[in-house]
């Protein structure tokens, strides 16, 4: 026993001489780096590494760490942080190596950081085109690095692979994953399995055709490629399996683009050698104009189970058929062994946005159970015992306008929920909502551009009813804990707001969440009951992570409000300048963050004088074109420039902005293909227009009283509309 201790003290020497040792030299990090088949399979046992995007092929995100627990969690305190530079979302989960972190940020750039002291070690800038943004639904976020025999893997806002030395920051190959015609974008992280980097890519509301791709991890040659919706039957399909899915589809749905981009979620079981992606929306929603047969449009919405070596498909379930809302199978997968039914099983388990917890036999995509854990759910009555959805005839929105929970953020979006071998249940980052669907019978294809076949959600023309009520109120989030095997919520927390971050939970009986109000907060798993909190001066959207460095356990996240809710919710910024970065605490660190510098606002010029229909003509192209990045009714949530009080020379530049792209080169393209410059002067009325109403309620502020009252008065109109719609 004493020579096995030697042992276990010597193995233990080498390992905190490593963590030392890893900021320090190329050779060290590219060495460290150096991971193969074998040690992903087994990432498990490195419990002071995070070696792959959920930590393990599986996808749990559960750390065994428990030098950090809900006894001694009061303790934990700011150790480091790391600024990107940037200060919009950030959604990454960092890849911890031997004290080294890769991660990504803003643009897709690419950062190796002491995971100790936060000491920038080297930074990786694909110099993306930044006219891309354009065709990015959702901010230029970047979800993370992969890492393999000593090189790190991103995929770019514009469609690229690249292969970078981990000693060094250095590009050694990069591939083209994308045809430049049509508005592909990543945003998603690589995975690596048995030497293949395997990347989706984004755009279904932009028309395009989804497929995920599998590049040799040496060479950047293409190794398969998985197409999951058949394209143009004139052209000939690629194989008997898109010829055999193209009876799912009606119409001349390849006009469209028809969806289905593989834009986030995938998970790996190395015993039954199956690679799982969550296949996303058909495009565009609207499925009366898309699919006028009604028929189920495979693969969208749906888990499909791959070889990994080769592409070749295995088996499928659909959880939204004939998807008409949105309804992405993007969503996290976890991978976990339980007892159903009294015998084990091997199961995946998923929350994707349709508001029902699915439980499927992973080995055959067998159909298990399918409860909503999003309590509203109303698009659908159940789910009958061959895993079809019972939908509600009541809603259906073919003729008329329908209220739907959830709505196209889904119950749960991108945000990864997390799997406690502890406790057994699935931490989720629920969102509550609701979305008014109706038909645009007039539709027209803008291509390369936002098409859902959708008339725009229409808003309260009171801007503080709206912010207040609606993105507050009728629009939550929540943690919620849910057991898959008894199928029922165990606990919840209610969040101020919705868009929180991604979880992480751990043996120290402790579950790690950011939330959208600026905070990380700690709660014990088994109960939920809060132990610790940390405000973070921005809202947080990316997962926690943990690690050991020198003994010592770390919990660091990306802290970096943005994505989709970020940019066109129209919640009202926060005080003082944002900034993104990186974030990681120990206990009994004690770094403070420096204060915000403050944002500098600018008066609006004079209203236009222009007609009410001109006004409202601005409106509606603003909601067309801009309000995804700038938010609803020109609110910006922080992420980007507030149109409302930019500075007189970008009024004094409109059209040369709008129309001629002048900002090409930070992101803000030209819409001249799509607008006039009548729509231009519009759209800048309109934006005016809110100026001068914001501008006009920050000079004359409400009295107290009346402040008051409104809030109340809107707060319960809120919380009925919650309730009961």
């Amino acid at each position: 026993m004493k020579a096995i201790r030697l042992m276990t003290l010597g193995f233990a020497a080498v390992l905190h001489c490593a963590a030392v040792l890893a900021a320090s030299t190329p050779e060290q990090r590219r060495a460290d780096a150096a991971l193969d088949h074998a040690r992903l399979v087994a990432a498990g046992s490195e419990q002071g590494n995070w070696l792959a995007h959920g930590r393990t092929y599986d996808e749990k995100r559960f750390s065994p760490l428990t030098q950090v627990n809900d006894g001694n969690v009061q303790q934990l305190g700011l150790a480091w942080h790391f600024n990107t530079n940037h200060s919009r979302g950030l959604e990454a989960t960092p890849i911890v190596i031997n004290g080294v972190m890769y991660s990504t940020g803003n643009w897709s750039v690419v950062y190796a950081n002491d995971a100790k002291t936060g000491e920038l070690l080297w930074q990786f800038d694909p110099q993306v085109d930044k006219s891309w943004a354009v065709h990015a639904c959702c901010d230029v976020v970047n979800r993370g690095v992969a890492v393999w025999n000593g090189k790190v893997y991103v995929g770019t806002l514009d469609g690229r692979l690249v292969a970078i030395d981990a000693g060094t920051g250095e590009k050694v190959w990069e591939t083209l994953t994308i045809d430049k015609q049509w508005p592909y974008t990543i945003t998603g992280a690589p995975r690596i399995v048995k030497g293949k980097v395997i990347i989706g890519n984004g755009g279904s509301e932009y028309g395009v055709r989804g497929y995920i791709t599998a590049y040799d991890a040496e060479t950047g040659q293409q190794a398969w490629r998985f197409w999951t919706v058949p394209g143009n039957p004139a052209d000939g399909f690629e194989n008997e399996l898109m010829q055999k899915i193209a009876e799912t589809w009606s119409g001349e749905w390849w006009k469209l683009g028809g969806g289905g981009t593989v834009w986030d979620s995938m998970a790996y079981d190395p015993e039954l050698d199956l690679f799982y992606i969550g296949v996303g929306n058909a495009g565009p929603w609207n499925r009366y104009l898309r699919n006028p047969e009604g028929k189920d449009n495979l693969f969208t919405a749906s888990i499909v189970a791959l070889r990994p070596d080769t592409g070749e498909y295995v088996w499928h379930y659909q959880e939204t058929p004939n998807d008409g809302w949105d309804y992405t199978s993007t969503q996290h997968i976890i991978l976990a062994d339980i007892e159903w039914q009294g015998q084990p099983r091997k199961v995946l388990l998923h929350a994707p946005k349709n508001g029902f917890f699915f439980v499927v036999d992973r080995t055959n995509g067998q159909f298990l159970s399918a409860v909503p854990y999003y309590p509203k759910t109303n698009w659908a009555l159940g789910y009958d015992e061959n895993g079809r959805p019972i939908e509600n005839k009541e809603l259906d929105y073919k003729d008329k306008p329908a209220l739907i929970h959830p709505s196209p953020m889904g119950a749960h979006n991108w945000h990864p929920m997390s799997y406690s071998e502890q406790t057994r249940l699935v931490y989720i980052p629920m969102i509550d909502s609701l979305f008014q669907y109706e038909q645009d019978k007039q539709f027209k294809v803008n291509k390369g551009l936002w098409n859902t076949g959708m008339k725009p959600a229409k808003t309260p023309d009171v801007e503080q009813l709206f912010n207040d009520i609606i993105a507050r109120k009728v629009t939550g989030g929540s943690l919620l804990a849910w057991d898959p095997v008894l199928q029922k919520k165990m606990w919840e927390v209610k969040h101020p707001l919705t868009w929180n971050g991604g979880v992480l939970s751990t043996a120290g009986n402790l579950v790690f969440q950011g939330t959208a109000d600026g905070r990380l907060v700690a709660y014990k798993s088994d109960s939920g009951e809060k132990v610790w909190e940390f405000k973070t001066q921005t809202g947080v959207i990316a997962p926690p992570i943990t690690y050991t460095v020198d003994g010592e356990q770390y919990i660091a996240v990306q802290a970096g409000w943005g994505g989709a809710f970020g940019l066109a919710g129209g919640l009202p910024p926060p005080p003082g300048e944002p900034r993104s970065r990186i974030l990681a605490f120990k206990l009994g660190a004690d770094v403070q963050l420096p204060p915000l510098p403050d944002k500098q606002l600018f008066d609006p010029p004079p209203r236009m004088a222009v007609s009410d229909d001109v006004l409202a003509h601005g409106k509606t192209l603003y909601s067309q074109f801009c309000f995804g990045c700038h938010g609803t009714d020109a609110v910006s949530g922080g992420a980007v420039p507030d149109l409302r009080w930019m500075a007189p020379a970008f009024h004094e530049n409109f059209k040369p902005i709008v129309l001629g792209g002048a900002l090409s080169g930070l992101g803000m393209v030209s819409f001249a293909d799509v607008l006039s410059e009548q729509d231009a002067d519009a759209i800048h009325a309109y934006i005016l227009d809110q100026a001068n109403d914001a501008k006009e309620k920050r000079d004359n502020p409400d009295p107290q009283w009346w402040h008051d009252l409104k809030v109340k008065v809107y707060s319960t109109i809120g919380e009925l509309m919650a309730e009961h719609l």
